[in-house]
């Protein structure tokens, strides 16, 4: 039923919408790609299994699940967000005056630790586990909506807006845009560049730590080398949407998701991850600054 592909396919691309914030942030600001985002996703996923199964073990889930969940996920959105400032601090600073490649090979190595460090202390095997909060669904014109698909799509979207508001109203908001037009002019005038690229990056690390908590809860396994793959497809997702632009950011995860969910489901599943990269050659070959991207012409 292409009904119930289409709600596959939009908490699948809400959850590369998250990711893909990340990514698009930090290039509109710093114009390099943070490689290892994935991975912050990755730890968002694990971290979120660990505090649940410590609050399981002193007993706070037996007596009260939804505190449970409440307080996992802030502490694991506190955990990454720290990480992502972490990161930034010491692989990235460092290198802001360096030659462009330099920032894109630390970026590269970040992720390799990351992924061995989780695999070292987690183990290389799968991590399996299921949340009982959310059984039941929603009964849409035939489609079944999980009450956990529910949740997804109602959080992402209010996190997108949010986020929308928070950068287009706010004096960090503005601040933030200031910078990603003309830095030096920006702190000329004031700013604190560093405070707002740090900024940034905790932003964009607490978005990539909730679609790791929903995809833990969704799917119900993990491992430590999913924010390899999400992380290449939520960076197709921002150069679909328009590298830069939060709002394409936003319509290119969601335009992946469909994509893949309807591929997979009309096409073949054995290839629902190229589908994501035959959309990502065709669009850069029809419309390269992507959907919402605007084509920058330079004076010579």
């Amino acid at each position: 039923m292409i009904l119930q592909q289409i709600i596959n396919g939009l908490t699948l691309g809400s959850v590369y919408s998250l990711i893909a914030l990340g990514y698009t942030m930090v290039y509109g600001i710093l114009e390099f790609i943070n490689f290892a985002h994935g991975e912050i996703y990755m730890l968002g996923a694990y971290l979120g299994i660990i505090f649940l199964a410590f609050f399981t073990a002193i007993g706070l889930t037996t007596s009260n699940l939804w505190l449970s969940l409440v307080l996992t996920s802030l502490l694991t959105i506190a955990f990454c967000a720290c990480y992502g400032f972490f990161i930034e601090r010491f692989a990235y600073k460092p290198l802001r005056d360096a030659p462009r490649l330099s920032p894109l090979i630390s970026a590269i190595g970040v992720s390799i630790f990351l992924q061995n460090f989780v695999m070292l202390t987690q183990g290389a095997t799968d991590l399996v586990f299921r949340i009982d909060a959310f059984e039941g669904s929603i009964n849409l014109y035939g489609a079944q909506i999980t009450y956990f698909q529910a949740v997804i799509l109602g959080s992402c979207f209010l996190i997108m807006i949010g986020l929308s508001l928070f950068v287009n109203k706010t004096s960090i908001g503005k601040a933030m845009r200031a910078t990603a037009q003309d830095k030096v002019m920006a702190s000329l005038l004031g700013i604190n560049v560093d405070l707002v690229i740090s900024i940034t990056f905790v932003i964009g690390a607490s978005l990539a730590a909730v679609a790791g908590l929903m995809v833990a809860g969704y799917y119900g396994i993990v491992n430590y080398h999913i924010g390899y793959i999400a992380g290449l497809k939520a960076f197709t997702a921002a150069v679909l949407g328009g590298i830069g632009s939060i709002s394409g950011a936003m319509m290119g995860g969601m335009a992946l998701g469909l994509v893949e969910s309807l591929g997979a489901a009309y096409i073949s599943s054995d290839y629902k991850d190229v589908y994501a990269f035959l959309m990502l050659l065709l669009i850069l070959l029809i419309r390269p600054q992507g959907i919402m991207g605007r084509r920058i012409e330079q004076k010579v």
